[in-house]
Order: structure tokens, then sequence, then C-alpha cells
């Protein structure tokens, strides 16, 4: 590729980067106005004055309830998706016995399912044992719907592992948990990061089975929690913006640091598998 090709590929890329923070840099123009400068003004224009109060009055507001709540539910799911799944793409693919493609195939049924479709059933077995409007009920739901995509990431990886390595670890006595947490699960760290990430941003940006299992402000979270901020005769706005600027910032984070192993992990489930 000559240089007139180089310009115009940077060119082209310039141009893709200005189109994706330009909506991150109008979304933080939008959570600094009040309502008056919203609708008054060009929704482009910059804000009159910057009206830090938005964040103070939602964050005082309840917001910060909901962020903790985000945090600790996304968190503990990742963990139970990515440990289990894990675990299963382990018993897969490192161990023999008969129905492991059956069980494969199983999880894979998982992919084809609407969510739409599961909430009846769900709603109707946490009925049943007590866990609606109780976070529990996210955590498990999260969990078992995440699988299916943590499994298929994780399966090219471990498909082409040495087993030199298992050998030579079971010759040394090791047993087969602490050949996985002790061996396996470490040399996965790069795809595991991949589907860290996947999940994050799932679990933070789920609205549908919060808000239907969910009822206790006590218990909601942000993408939920935003609607005590609409009113049926008026509307904060710009607390709403506040609100998703608020929001945005983990994942915005989380990309910045792992993005690297976010790619190192794609790349070598792609090269491996």
């Amino acid at each position: 590729m000559g240089r007139i090709g180089y310009v115009f590929l940077y060119i082209c890329l310039a141009l893709v980067a200005v189109f994706q923070i330009f909506p991150l840099i109008w979304l933080l123009m939008f959570s600094l106005k009040d309502n008056r400068e919203i609708f008054a003004e060009s929704p482009f224009a910059l804000p009159g004055e910057l009206r830090f109060e938005n964040y103070l009055n939602v964050w005082e507001g309840g917001i910060g309830l909901y962020f903790f709540n985000s945090v600790w539910i996304t968190g503990l799911a990742i963990v139970l998706t990515v440990l289990f799944a894990s675990m299963a793409t382990f018993a897969i693919t490192r161990m023999h016995w008969k129905l492991n493609t059956f069980v494969l195939g199983l999880f894979m049924v998982g992919l084809m399912i609407p969510i739409h479709s599961a909430l009846i059933p769900l709603f109707s077995m946490f009925l049943s044992v007590n866990l609606i409007d109780n976070p529990l009920s996210i955590v498990i739901t999260y969990t078992a719907y995440n699988l299916p995509i943590t499994i298929m990431i994780l399966l090219g990886f471990y498909y082409t592992l040495p087993r030199e390595i298992e050998e030579a670890a079971i010759m040394d006595g090791c047993s087969v948990h602490r050949l996985f947490f002790r061996i396996i699960l470490p040399m996965t760290t790069p795809v595991m990061s991949t589907t860290v990430i996947i999940n994050m941003i799932y679990n933070w940006n789920e609205f549908v089975f919060v808000n239907t299992f969910i009822s206790s402000d006590k218990y909601k979270t942000l993408t939920v929690g935003i609607q005590n901020f609409i009113g049926q005769y008026m509307t904060d706005w710009g607390a709403i913006g506040a609100t998703l600027v608020i929001s945005v910032i983990p994942v915005l984070l989380a990309f910045i640091f792992f993005s690297n192993k976010v790619v190192d992990g794609i790349s070598s489930s792609a090269v491996k598998g």
C-alpha cells in the first residue's frame, strides 16, 4: 500500500473515530444542561452554564444505590459465569466421557432461546421458590444466559492446549481439581478476559430481567433505576443525561484497561481454534 493509500486509510479511521466519540461528547454536554437549554436551543449547542449539580442531584436521588447494585450483581454474575463455563469447557474438551458432545449441544441450544420467551417460565419458577424481588434471581439468570456464549468463546482455546502439560502434571500426582485450578485456568487468562468484557457489557446494560423480577428500589440496577427520574408531568432530562454518563463510565474504563487482553484473547482463539 502506497503513501496515498495510507493517508486515505487514516482519514477513514479518523472519521470513524469522530462518529464513535461524538455521541459520548454530546451525552456529556447533554448531562450539563437543564430542561430549558435542552428544548429551547439546538440539541448540539454547548451548555450556557455547566450544571454539575445534575450529578449531585441524581446521586442524592438514589443513583449511588443503583450503581452499587449494578456493580455487585454484574461482578458476581461474571465470576460465576466464567468459572462454570471454564469448568464445563474443561470437562467437554479435556476429559473423555460418552455424553460430552451431547452436553455441548445442550449448551449451544441455549444460544437459540430468545430472552422474551423465557420470561414467563422464569418468573413462575422464581415465584415458586420465593426469589421474586430478590437479586439472586438476576444473578442466576445472567449466569445461565451467558454460559453458552462464554463456552463457545472458550472452546477454541481449550481444544488446542497442549496435553503434554496435563500428562506431566498427572504423572507428578496432580489431581483433576488441582490440574484445573492451578494449571489450566491460569493458561486461559487471555481468552477469559474476552469473556469477562462480553459478560460485563451484557449484564451492565440488561433491562428486561431486572424490570420483570425486581420491584423494590433497594435492589434495582442503573438501567431500571433511571426510570425514577421520568415523571408523569415533568422529567428532568439533565438528570437522566447525568445518570447515563455515570452508567457508561465503568464500561469505558473496562475497555481502556482490558482492550489489549481482549484483542489477545480473540486472536488466540481464532489462530489456535
